[in-house]
């Protein structure tokens, strides 16, 4: 059985007019396009916590770090969508489909540590996408059309697991270190036989044993089975050093794509 893509969009409504509110890249606000109403996201300053792994997986049977969020189905093309109840017009952020708040079920989410925003808004996405398709020798028709409209531009939230490992090991086996014997040998030189000599490298053997330690620091796993459309490497590569505590605000008018492998999974990859 194929796996089922789970996509959610932020949705927070402006408490002066009720129209979306979203988060401003590069920044640390959620702003009404409408109104020009803005709030400030709360930075936690004692940062995010680094946990763990088997507590905090015991921990997590009891859904101790579980948010119970709102979330929508959208009926034409089956994208699931994360809403705020008091938000009071849906479009699906995939086929534009108008979506029926009544239809609204609650769905458990375990709470993400930190999250990396975005630093780029739509325009300059827009703009550096474009001049990569114009450069480009070849370019599908459908990825030129999608260059030229900034609304086929949309910033994607994927979910990703972090992990260190402290390691530590014992070896024993054995060691080759290199020698060189001189080897005689016989050619034929001016009609005549004569005896040279030459180098041949040997190998010899000792035994080995010891300890090995090291700390490896921030292995990232995607944390999602994305069959289709997969980030390609050289742009995956993301800057941890911007990561900020998890707060929802950040994802509030972008598309996040929730888990669909497990922590426990995801630590065995």
């Amino acid at each position: 059985m194929e796996e089922e893509k789970v996509v959610s969009e932020l949705k927070k409504a402006c408490i002066n007019c009720g129209a979306e509110l979203k988060y401003k890249p590069g920044t640390t606000e959620i702003n009404c396009e409408y109104c020009g109403h803005h709030e400030v996201i709360p930075i936690d300053e004692n940062g995010f916590q680094e946990l763990e792994l088997k507590p905090y997986l015991d921990e997590m049977g009891s859904q101790s770090h579980s948010e119970e969020i709102m979330m929508l189905q959208c009926k034409n093309c089956g994208a699931n969508q994360h809403i705020e109840e008091n938000y009071k017009s849906l479009h699906c952020v995939y086929c534009t489909m108008p979506l029926i708040i009544e239809d609204a079920y609650k769905e458990n989410w375990i709470l993400p540590g930190a999250v990396l925003p975005f630093q780029f808004d739509q325009k300059k996405s827009h703009q550096i996408f474009s001049k990569w398709v114009k450069g480009l020798w070849f370019a599908p028709n459908n990825l030129k059309k999608a260059a030229l409209d900034p609304q086929h531009t949309k910033g994607l939230y994927l979910p990703y697991w972090t992990f260190d490992a402290q390691l530590y090991a014992n070896y024993t086996g054995q060691r080759g270190d290199y020698y060189y014997v001189n080897v005689p040998y016989t050619t034929t030189v001016n009609g005549k036989t004569v005896t040279k000599t030459r180098q041949e490298r040997r190998i010899r053997w000792t035994p080995a044993s010891g300890a090995i330690s090291g700390f490896v620091d921030d292995t990232l796993i995607k944390a999602s089975h994305q069959r289709k459309n997969p980030i390609p490497k050289k742009i995956s590569h993301w800057n941890l050093d911007a990561l900020e505590p998890f707060n929802t605000k950040f994802l509030a008018g972008f598309v996040t794509e929730k888990y669909t492998i497990t922590l426990k999974e995801g630590h065995l990859s």
